[in-house]
Parts: structure tokens; sequence; C-alpha cells
């Protein structure tokens, strides 16, 4: 059983997960529900996210990736949730990935799976996935970033780092990073 790809695929998710973490964690309570009227709050887009996750890694080889008890629309409803409420809904939907990931091989890529009915190579799922994924964790971070201001603590390399950084380029690896982002201190590392 080959796993280079996944690998790979996984450790990308990992990364995202660990960007996800590093905003969530610079928030209060007050913050995560923060919203305005154009623009959803850190708690809704992870009830989003935690949503999507669980629906599409559920039986993910097996079932169409849009299950009929995934209620799309209520994950966009305004949040009242504490951050351990906020923090269990972001870890149910990234332990479903993840745990999917984990039983996955390369051969699986070329498999087919369906999404709302549509036929999917299994790849081509989980670089959809990936991207939506990505595309709302750089939300989280963004609004996460404008609530701090001053006292935001960055996740990537900071303003003024780059040549720094470039001089010790130690996170370029998805796997590096994640790995990184589980460290309290790599959170003066970034964005």
């Amino acid at each position: 059983m080959s796993r280079t790809i996944i690998s790979l695929i996984d450790a990308e998710y990992r990364r995202y997960k660990g960007l996800g973490e590093g905003a969530l964690e610079q928030l209060d309570a007050q913050e995560l529900l923060a919203d305005a009227e154009a623009v959803n709050s850190v708690a809704t887009i992870v009830w989003h996210v935690a949503g999507n996750l669980k629906s599409r890694f559920t039986d993910f080889l097996e079932t169409d990736g849009e299950k009929p008890w995934r209620d799309r629309e209520s994950e966009f409803e305004r949040r009242l949730n504490t951050p351990a409420e906020v923090r269990a809904k972001w870890d149910e939907g990234w332990g479903v990935v993840l745990d999917t990931l984990d039983q996955l091989a390369d051969e699986d890529l070329s498999g087919t799976i369906t999404i709302r009915g549509v036929p999917l190579r299994v790849d081509e799922a989980l670089f959809r996935s990936l991207a939506h994924t990505s595309y709302h964790v750089g939300q989280i971070v963004h609004i996460a970033k404008g609530l701090r201001a001053s006292s935001w603590k960055y996740l990537t390399i900071p303003p003024g780092g780059s040549a720094a950084y470039n001089a010790d380029p130690t996170l370029e690896k998805a796997a590096d990073h994640a790995q990184a982002m589980e460290q309290p201190q790599s959170h003066s590392k970034g964005d």
C-alpha cells in the first residue's frame, strides 16, 4: 500500500488545521461570535467547515459526500456557542477527515465517489475539499487577525521577517509546517 500522495494531502490538511487552531486560540468568547452584516463569525465558519468535512468524509468511499443528515443551511445561522463548543465542533469535523485519510492509499485516488450525485475521481474530490477548507481557514485567520489587531501572533512569516525566513526556510513542506504549528512557540513565526 503506497501512501506517498495521500501523505502529502494529509500534511496539507494538517497545515490548515494548525493555522485555524492558531487563530482560534487567539480569540476570546466574544470575538469567536463577532459578526457583521455581511461577514460570518468565526464560530459560524467553524460550524460550516466541520459540517462539510464530516459530511464529505464519513464513509468517504462508500456514500455520497452530501449526506442526507447534513443541514448545510443551519451551519450559517448566527452562533451563540461557548469557546469549548466551537472547539469541539472543529475537532469533530477534523477528526473525520484525518481518520479517513489515515485509511486511504494512493491506489484509492483513481477511484470514483459522488458528491450531490455527481461522480468525481477521489483525487479530484480531495483537492476540491482541501481548496474549500483552506479558503475557509483563510477567512478564519483573516477575521481573527482583524479582531486581534496589534495583539495578533503571526502564524506564518511576520511582516519584516522574510529575509530571516528565507535564510532558514524550515516550513516550506506542509508536514514541517503542521508540526511546527503544534508547538506553542511556533505562533511567533507567522501570519
